[in-house]
């Protein structure tokens, strides 16, 4: 396992102080013991062989002077007090005894000699004491001796290793490395160095071998090389008929081929090298390009895959901006680093024309259509007048299909005039405050006849309060929620219910139809607001874009429609309008 050397100088000083603080506390240990040992030979040994000097010496004296009695009982009681040895009570009692015979008889001969024996044989336990006190003293001495010895050792091991080990784990490597950067400074770019061994140093070498990478790379190439990729790219670049504008990290312009000089109506020399913040402030077609990079409020129309509409050259072109973040992986680094952006506008001119003459000529066959079939279904209606003569069952029949068709036709051609007014951008709105209700109302009365045909129940739900007005184009949304019903009438079983309501919530005003038939699968249901979708399977009739025109209008008024959907319990779709005040 590689440590790092302050590891190493952690734990190998860390060690050593550790057993030299060890030493020190074994020390002043045995220090303690000896001194122990010591105070105890003087306080218990010494000092009684002390007191029965002194009561030796005044023994004769007790006969001749009456204060050797009193010397003699201080020192006695003295030695009663300081009783620590096997037997020495005893002896010590029987100086007593004698002593106070002695005090009653001055002239007595024998009592004297007796207690000099007695104190003799005091002397003598003490002296025994003494030296075995000392023996185990010195054994103290000796225990404490080979434990500093030992503990000592380990001290003087450990820091002869930190000596050889640490010197040239720290000198080796730089020795390494300053012959590395002497070989660098001779132009020996392939030089590398390796200190897998050492973490400090690894990283070290890991930024050396960077450099020494990057020198070599620079080294090998030639100015003649890097000019003719210059020329070969700025070349590519201008030949582009789609104008391309490059910004380095900073957001200043590095290039723009031909085609953007001449959308942005601006020459070479007042664009390259300026700020595109800078740009934007006088030129509002910059200010669209750039506004994602500058982190501006986007607009709709300037969203990467919207087209916008560019004057350009004397006519009138529509591209589609697409912002390209460039990115690199420096030699010899491991984390990518932005270097800039490109904007790219692709001219979609020709493919808006196409649309817009699908668009003119979808309308135009549309309003052709209106009238004939509208003929069609007046003419239905006089020929079921009794008046114009009377007809059979199988003619009655044939009628019924008539009409429906017609209607059916009637009701495509006027989806697709409302298409391409999305289309075209000219969708006219007449908004104005509205009666939520009567929209609503509005709405199931235009589809009563085809849910009395299923026998299809609404079920009605509105607040208790009085509904806010909404601000809405009145026949639109009522188009809108006519749509909704009605498709909740063709994919509900017969006999079932609808369920219509209005809630008032934070300024907004929300109509719900629910119904229960089968409902959107999960995998469909982001897709049935786009243009000429139908679920797949579906046996109904329709062309798929009630509802992409529904999202349109209520989207154009300010408003949101949404669905929610259970697959075989049913769809809920919602439409959020801005309520008045």
């Amino acid at each position: 396992m590689n440590l790092k050397i302050k590891t190493k100088l952690t734990l190998g000083v860390g060690l050593l102080l550790s057993l030299i603080v060890l030493l020190s506390l074994l020390g002043m240990r045995y220090l303690s013991l000896l001194s122990n040992d010591t105070e105890k030979i003087l306080e218990d040994n010494y000092n009684t062989l002390e007191y029965a000097r002194q009561m030796l010496q005044t023994l004769d004296d007790i006969g001749r002077e009456e204060a050797a009695i009193t010397t003699f009982e201080v020192h006695l009681k003295k030695q009663q007090n300081n009783i620590t040895e096997i037997e020495e009570k005893e002896i010590t009692e029987s100086v007593a005894q004698r002593f106070e015979k002695l005090r009653q008889h001055p002239r007595d001969t024998v009592l004297p000699k007796l207690i000099r024996e007695d104190l003799g044989e005091i002397m003598k336990l003490n002296m025994h004491a003494i030296a075995r006190k000392s023996n185990t003293a010195k054994e103290t001495a000796a225990s404490a001796m080979l434990w500093i010895g030992i503990i000592g050792g380990f001290c003087f091991l450990i820091a002869l290793v930190l000596l050889i080990n640490l010197p040239g784990n720290i000198a080796n490597p730089i020795r390494e490395l300053t012959s590395s950067i002497r070989q660098i400074a001779a132009k020996n770019y392939s030089q590398r160095v390796h200190f897998e061994e050492h973490v400090e140093f690894g990283q070290l070498a890991k930024a050396f071998n960077s450099m020494a990478e990057k020198l070599e790379e620079y080294n090998n190439s030639t100015l003649s090389k890097i000019l003719f990729e210059k020329k070969r790219i700025e070349t590519l670049i201008n030949n582009m008929h789609d104008p391309v504008i490059g910004l380095d990290e900073k957001k200043r312009i590095i290039f723009a081929n031909g085609e953007a000089l001449k959308v942005l109506g601006l020459g070479q020399e007042h664009l390259i090298g300026r700020p595109v913040q800078e740009l934007s402030v006088t030129n509002d077609l910059m200010r669209s390009l750039a506004q994602e990079i500058l982190k501006l409020p986007r607009e709709k129309e300037a969203a990467e895959g919207h087209a916008m509409k560019i004057f350009a050259d004397g006519k009138e072109s529509y591209f589609e901006k697409e912002i390209l973040d460039i990115a690199i992986t420096p030699t010899g680094e491991a984390a990518q680093k932005l270097i800039g952006h490109v904007i790219v506008l692709k001219n979609v001119t020709a493919f808006k024309e196409l649309d817009f003459a699908k668009t003119n000529f979808i309308a135009t066959v549309s309003h052709e259509l209106k009238t004939p079939i509208s003929s069609i279904i007046l003419s239905l209606q006089l020929l079921e007048n009794e008046q114009t003569g009377a007809i059979n069952e199988a003619q009655k029949q044939l009628m019924v299909s008539i009409r429906d068709d017609a209607n059916r036709l009637l009701k495509i051609t006027g989806e697709l005039l409302n298409m391409t007014q999305v289309e075209s951008g000219n969708i006219q709105l007449s908004i104005r405050p509205a009666s939520p209700e009567d929209i609503l109302q509005y709405a199931i009365e235009a589809v009563k006849v085809q849910a009395e045909a299923k026998k299809i129940h609404f079920d009605l739900a509105f607040p208790n309060g009085k509904l806010p007005l909404v601000l809405a184009d009145n026949e639109k949304t009522a188009w809108v929620l006519t749509n909704l019903i009605a498709n909740a009438i063709r994919y509900s079983y017969d006999n079932s219910t609808i369920y219509l309501s209005i809630v008032a919530e934070a300024g907004k005003v929300k109509f719900f139809v629910r119904d229960t038939g089968q409902g959107i699968a999960p995998q469909y249901k982001d897709k049935i607001f786009e243009r000429y979708f139908r679920v797949p399977g579906s046996r109904k009739e329709g062309t798929g874009l009630g509802l992409a025109i529904s999202k349109e209008f209520i989207e154009a008024q300010g408003g949101e429609i949404s669905v929610a959907s259970d697959f075989g319990a049913g769809s809920t779709f919602v439409v959020v309008l801005n309520a008045v005040g």
